[in-house]
């Protein structure tokens, strides 16, 4: 497929502190989960683009301890090497800026419920997955947390504005 989507100057890097509030944290992730959905390149700041037509995401809620905001951040930060080599397609982690304070998101995409599947195989094998999982667990900085997996309506993404209409 040749869309592409590139993050702009007001999308931060990912090295740069995330300042987003909650509907424009939903509007990116959404964006960028629909965009791995139907086969187009993503490029996020400085990252190497992801070209992969994935069939679900999963979006995962965390209720966070926000006095351990920095443990949960630590804890994304390892699954920033962890997902894509246990085969997932990582959109990214989130921490919350404004508003919410206990709230945090993941969002990985699959190629399919057999890939998720094969991911969680090799996620319970991997050393340092598993070292996450247990520190997480020993210094519980997360009470909960939810994953629902979605998949693009067709029709639905990537639609402009008709001509003439107000943006």
């Amino acid at each position: 497929m040749a869309a592409r989507i590139v993050a702009s100057e007001t999308t931060p890097s990912a090295s740069s502190a995330l300042q987003l509030d909650r509907r424009e944290f939903m509007r990116l992730a959404t964006t960028f989960a629909a965009a791995l959905t139907v086969g187009c390149d993503v490029v996020w700041g400085e990252s190497i683009p992801m070209k992969t037509a994935v069939k679900i995401t999963c979006i995962i809620r965390y209720e966070i301890d926000p006095y351990q905001r920095d443990a949960f951040k630590d804890y994304a930060e390892i699954w920033g090497h962890v997902v894509p080599r246990c085969g997932g397609h990582l959109v990214g982690y989130f921490l919350p800026y404004e508003g919410t304070n206990n709230v945090a998101w993941g969002l990985i995409a699959f190629d399919s419920l057999a890939s998720y599947e094969a991911y969680k195989k090799k996620l319970k094998a991997d050393p340092e997955a598993r070292n996450n999982f247990a520190a997480a667990e020993a210094k519980r900085f997360i009470p909960r947390e939810e994953r629902n997996f979605v998949e693009i309506v067709d029709g639905t993404f990537g639609v402009s504005a008709a001509p003439g209409a107000a943006a």
